[in-house]
């Protein structure tokens, strides 16, 4: 996928049944479906069965099976509650008959209350850093293996404040900033934004957790997965312009790290917060 036309069209299901839908995969890389296109397919099934005025302001989810890539993925929506204010779905991601991904997603009716958030932090803007792309470019030749790896065309773009984390050969701390933007303009209104904010969240959690390991990493065979994932949604936002997505990993134990992140918008509002466990295995 090159652009985020691209990733809206993957992400638009298609309709078979009352509350089912079915949706096909991005041939990734790696073999195995991405975490974030289940995340955004799920999302975008639960809003077809939505009220127009309530927009998701939460949802929890686990993964638990590998989904087959050259597989479609069927989506079965169970309306559990359409109330005063909140709306609440549940969703389960099926292949061969058996549940691959399920999530529980939250909306609301547009309301005014109390207002607060923490501040952003202060990093170097995007404007002066490279993109993740081009940071690969540059090694294409000396780091080969990693190259392949992880170089591919995405929808979103991404510019890492620090090192780019696949690359580092020496333990650091578990933080990172990463900026990053939809490839084009979004025009499917704020649920859109929202799958494809999902999407995105997906992206680097994973490796923030492993920012204290990267030694043992780099000389060890490594499975990584993400087990769940949760975001809150907490401001409008517009995914076709910058944002920070500031992210920390306060432990790791039993093969499994856990990632938060917090999102923010360039003028410093925090529009999204995400949390995710995920499997870390190595092996010597």
């Amino acid at each position: 996928m090159e652009n985020v036309k691209d990733l809206e069209e993957l992400l638009t299901l298609e309709q078979i049944e009352v509350n089912i839908f079915r949706g096909q995969n991005f041939k990734a890389p790696w073999k195995r479906v991405f975490g974030g296109q289940v995340l955004a397919q799920s999302i975008n099934a639960a809003y077809r069965t939505v009220p127009e005025e309530r927009f998701m302001h939460s949802m929890h989810a686990y993964f638990i099976l590998a989904g087959d890539i050259e597989l479609p993925i069927v989506y079965e929506v169970d309306v559990v509650r359409d109330g005063g204010s909140f709306t609440t779905r549940r969703v389960v991601a099926i292949q061969k008959g058996r549940p691959i991904f399920i999530m529980a997603a939250s909306f609301q009716a547009k309301q005014e209350g109390s207002d607060h958030q923490i501040e952003m932090p202060k990093v170097t803007g995007p404007e002066h850093l490279l993109s993740d792309h081009d940071i690969l470019e540059s090694i294409k030749f000396k780091f080969p293996s990693a190259y392949a790896a992880y170089m591919h065309e995405r929808p979103i773009e991404f510019r890492p404040v620090e090192n780019y984390g696949p690359l580092l050969t020496k333990d650091g701390e578990p933080f990172q900033h990463i900026w990053f933007r939809a490839k084009g303009e979004v025009n499917h209104g704020l649920r859109m934004q929202h799958q494809i904010l999902a999407y995105a969240s997906d992206y680097n959690l994973l490796t923030t957790a492993t920012l204290p390991h990267r030694e043992k990493l780099n000389k060890s065979k490594s499975f990584l997965a993400s087990l769940d994932h949760a975001m809150w949604i907490h401001r409008e936002f517009d995914i076709s312009k910058w944002h920070l997505y500031a992210l920390d990993s306060p432990s790791a134990s039993n093969s499994r790290g856990f990632t938060r992140g917090n999102i923010f918008n360039q003028e410093g509002k925090l529009v999204a917060s995400v949390v995710q466990e995920g499997l870390i295995r190595l092996n010597d």
